[in-house]
């Protein structure tokens, strides 16, 4: 079941998950102190983290498998409700670290996701992993929390930032020395990603406004890029998102181009979270 919304100025059925997520996150931005940040600015804040983790060179070179796995830390979602009631965000990373995951993502939205920024602060102590900061970002501010709470990436979701803003975030991000995972869903996003010059993009195979889930999204993504990438541009990294259960799931998205997979609810709800996650790796 969703999380009421308590902007009453607007209906809730003539909105969408994804815009009521939006609206929420600007009334969070607004309550942030105001400051003009610079790519110094950001730069500066992780040269001071200690431990720098490169995210994208974890995903280039899988801890186990034959493909890089990101396991997700994520207590609900708005369209399940409560995933794992016996949610410990520390004990969870330090499974997923166990069966061999390359990164992590980690929900920091609370009203939605029922995550919190303290969560990248837990888990960073705990396992040696790259972490994503996983929230719906809009403003600069956002990416700076990242840095603070212990982010090595964040996530920028192309459906809910124009052109100019999705290429401001990502060179903001990448200067300071973040990894960026570009989240698409369809062509037209995909080329916008590429024109950003995305070195990470995400395939969600879930479509936001209604949350139905097809991995041909995937498949269909890949084909359409190997017929339109210009031959001297590097590839992406590609990153398969939502829907993903099984092994043969795995392969699938693999045999179409994905070299890792994010998988977020279906570990969630085992009870042997090393197990499956090795199930998914093939090397269990």
């Amino acid at each position: 079941m969703l999380t009421k919304d308590t902007d009453a100025a607007v209906p809730a059925l003539l909105m969408n998950i994804l815009d009521r997520i939006v609206a929420q996150k600007r009334r969070e931005v607004a309550r942030l102190p105001e400051r003009r940040l610079t790519a110094d600015d950001l730069r500066a804040r992780m040269q001071a983290r200690a431990e720098p983790r490169d995210f994208l060179a974890a995903l280039r070179h899988p801890c186990a498998g034959d493909i890089a796995l990101i396991a997700e830390v994520k207590k609900a979602s708005p369209s399940a409700g409560v995933i794992r009631s016996d949610f410990d965000p520390v004990r969870i990373a330090r499974e997923y670290e166990a069966a061999g995951a390359s990164c992590l993502s980690v929900l920091t939205d609370e009203m939605f996701f029922q995550g919190s920024l303290d969560f990248l602060r837990q888990i960073r102590a705990a396992v040696k992993l790259p972490l994503l900061r996983k929230d719906f970002i809009i403003e600069a501010r956002q990416i700076l929390e990242a840095i603070e709470w212990g982010a090595d990436a964040i996530l920028l979701i192309a459906a809910i930032l124009d052109d100019a803003r999705l290429q401001h975030f990502q060179d903001l991000a990448r200067a300071a020395g973040l990894a960026v995972l570009v989240e698409v869903h369809d062509e037209a996003e995909w080329d916008r990603a590429r024109a950003a010059g995305a070195d990470l993009i995400g395939v969600n195979n879930r479509n936001l406004k209604t949350f139905q889930v097809d991995l041909a999204t995937t498949e269909r993504l890949v084909a359409r890029a190997a017929q339109v990438s210009p031959p001297a541009t590097p590839p992406p990294l590609l990153v398969a998102e939502s829907g993903i259960h099984t092994r043969a799931d795995v392969v699938r998205l693999k045999q179409a181009g994905a070299q890792a997979i994010l998988v977020g609810e279906s570990l969630m709800r085992e009870t042997d979270l090393r197990a499956k996650a090795m199930e998914l790796l093939g090397t269990q």
